[in-house]
């Protein structure tokens, strides 16, 4: 049995295929101004990619911020179950998931079979998430896929005290003007989301193994920053930024089991 995931991101859309509890293949693309168009297309192409037929996938289950708008899928799932299922799927030890994505943040507490406990979610403002990271990358005038390694580099992290997106521009600009090396403020930055996420992950309460997902869990200056400031190792899967969809494709497959 092959079951479908799509996870429309503010950001990024994913697919996943899931067949007999194994994942049989993933896509990635950029979800643009269009989410039903995106979704539908990062569905086709990866159906392509993989060699099924459409016929094959039992049943589909959407998720994401722009879920709702996948009018093909035969459920819509919530990124907070979807990211715990994920993530227990390609770890089974995990007990705690960090996702930090374009648009928003969340920490999920789930327990031995990936069921969610608890969690909290920043989604009313930018800062903490990737578009925050993009905003200062565009005001250093550096490309944010090279975050992590720069800010490696760090020998004092500048400080960014602000937690509002507009208001840490400001900060930085000023940095600049002060003459702050940018190794420096990318570190600062990162402490800056760290602070941010580890907060909200202590009212939750940290539970060993802790795993990030999302598009962010590929900036390791983020990883660092966030392990140092909860005291724990953070794993990343190389399937990071697909777990939502990971998860939804796992859950269809449950779904469809149950009937």
């Amino acid at each position: 049995m092959i079951t479908a995931g799509i996870d429309i991101g503010s950001i990024t859309a994913k697919a996943a295929l899931i067949e007999d509890n194994r994942l049989l293949g993933t896509r990635l693309q950029f979800t643009g101004y269009n989410a039903q168009k995106a979704g539908k297309s990062v569905l086709e192409e990866l159906i392509a990619q993989s060699g099924v037929q459409r016929e094959q996938i039992a049943l589909v289950v959407s998720t994401g911020y722009g879920r709702n708008s996948v009018d093909f899928a035969d459920k819509a799932i919530t990124e907070i179950t979807c990211h715990g299922a994920g993530a227990h799927f390609i770890d089974p030890e995990t007990r705690f998931v960090i996702d930090v994505g374009g648009q928003d943040s969340k920490v999920i507490k789930i327990d031995a079979a990936g069921k969610v406990l608890d969690f909290a979610m920043n989604d009313k403002c930018a800062a903490g998430t990737g578009r925050f990271l993009e905003v200062m990358a565009r005001a250093m005038e550096a490309d944010l896929d090279d975050f992590g390694e720069i800010s490696a580099r760090a020998d004092n992290p500048a400080s960014i005290s602000s937690i509002c997106t507009v208001f840490a521009e400001s900060e930085v600009i000023s940095l600049i003007s002060k003459g702050e090396t940018r190794e420096n403020m990318i570190a600062g930055i990162h402490e800056s989301v760290a602070s941010r996420i580890s907060a909200m992950a202590r009212r939750v309460g940290v539970t060993d193994p802790v795993m990030m997902t999302g598009g962010v869990a590929r900036n390791p200056g983020v990883v660092r920053a966030l392990e140092k400031k909860l005291g724990v190792e953070i794993r990343v899967s190389a399937h990071a930024q697909l777990n939502g969809a990971i998860g939804a494709a796992l859950l269809a497959a449950r779904m469809q089991q149950a009937v």
